[in-house]
């Protein structure tokens, strides 16, 4: 593999990579408990955002889908957001570790979390109509047939982590 096809295929995944890390530095920086409740938080922002009445007098008159779409991706954020505090103060604080302590299980709490938004990007959220991830990843997360199994991926690491 060459230079050119490695700088190819990350740029094609930079939205990727660039949620992925953002959510590892929250990690190690936060705790794994942290991460735990972020991803909870991203489940609960689902529910919520999904069946949120106000987009149309959020968004106004403009019948623009990009100006739709930011509306709609700042919504979720702030459901995501107070989901978040909600289960940091509701959640115990099991972990108390250091920042790179317990690095392969935050790393693996990392992937269900990029995972997930991943998912929500193609499926709920019009993030694609703001950015443009490349073919590679919508092959992997945009299929319908699959979404079912990428929202229950997660889950799955957090009961064996």
């Amino acid at each position: 593999m060459d230079t050119s096809s490695l700088i190819t295929i990350l740029n094609e995944s930079l939205f990727m990579v660039i949620v992925f890390v953002g959510f590892l530095t929250y990690a190690i920086t936060a705790g794994r408990q942290s991460i735990i409740n972020v991803i909870l938080a991203l489940y609960f922002a689902l529910l919520i955002s999904i069946e949120f009445p106000y987009y149309a007098m959020l968004v106004g008159d403009s019948a623009n889908k990009k100006s739709e779409s930011i509306v709609m991706l700042i919504v979720f954020s702030i459901f995501t957001i107070g989901a978040t505090i909600l289960f940091t103060r509701l959640m115990p604080r099991e972990y108390a570790e250091g920042k790179f302590e317990a690095l392969g299980k935050k790393v693996l709490l990392t992937c269900a979390a990029t995972v997930l938004v991943m998912t929500f990007s193609y499926h709920a959220l019009p993030v694609t109509e703001i950015i443009t991830p490349g073919s590679p990843i919508q092959y992997l997360f945009g299929s319908e047939s699959s979404f079912f199994y990428w929202l229950l991926a997660p889950l799955g690491v957090l009961f064996f982590v």
